[in-house]
């Protein structure tokens, strides 16, 4: 990917993300029409927008409670140490299982949080026991298993 020089985005380089952030799939003649630009314009911007990392890709979001991973867990992760080998192991072993969806490090009481699906509780509990725990250099977690997904948006406001 090329990088160019960024600059600030104007109210058109803002629409342009609102609507693609709302439809991915929209074609370039639809999003041109809504941002009042012909065509090649409105692609020339998306290619920039792209080129200076403002879009880094484009997704399919996937219906979680049809594909059998319904139940969302936040686990609070605790390590025994905290120096450089121990947080590299730590996020290598993380990137390994499919049950984590999302992995952040955080100031404060603990050292990692932790969001994860797994199809029901007993496989929650195998991810637990067989996955998590088998991890090195972890001292302790706690875990929240959510009831109700009240908002969930990978939008970021724009």
């Amino acid at each position: 990917m090329r990088k160019s020089k960024d600059r600030s985005l104007d109210r058109i380089d803002h629409k342009i993300l609102r609507l693609l952030q709302g439809n991915a799939r929209m074609t370039n003649a639809d999003l041109a029409r809504s941002v009042n630009l012909s065509p090649t314009p409105c692609l020339e911007r998306v290619r920039r927008l792209e080129a200076d990392g403002y879009i880094l890709d484009y997704v399919t979001l996937l219906n979680p409670q049809k594909l059998g991973s319904g139940v969302v867990s936040f686990i609070q992760v605790q390590l025994d140490r905290t120096n450089p080998d121990v947080f590299d192991r730590f996020k290598a072993e993380v990137a390994l299982c499919p049950e984590v969806m999302e992995c952040h490090m955080v100031a404060g009481g603990f050292d990692y949080l932790l969001k994860v699906r797994t199809r029901n509780m007993l496989k929650y509990r195998d991810f637990l026991g067989e996955t998590l725990a088998r991890m090195s250099d972890i001292k302790q977690t706690h875990t929240y298993v959510v009831m109700e997904e009240v908002k969930t948006t990978h939008a970021i406001s724009v």
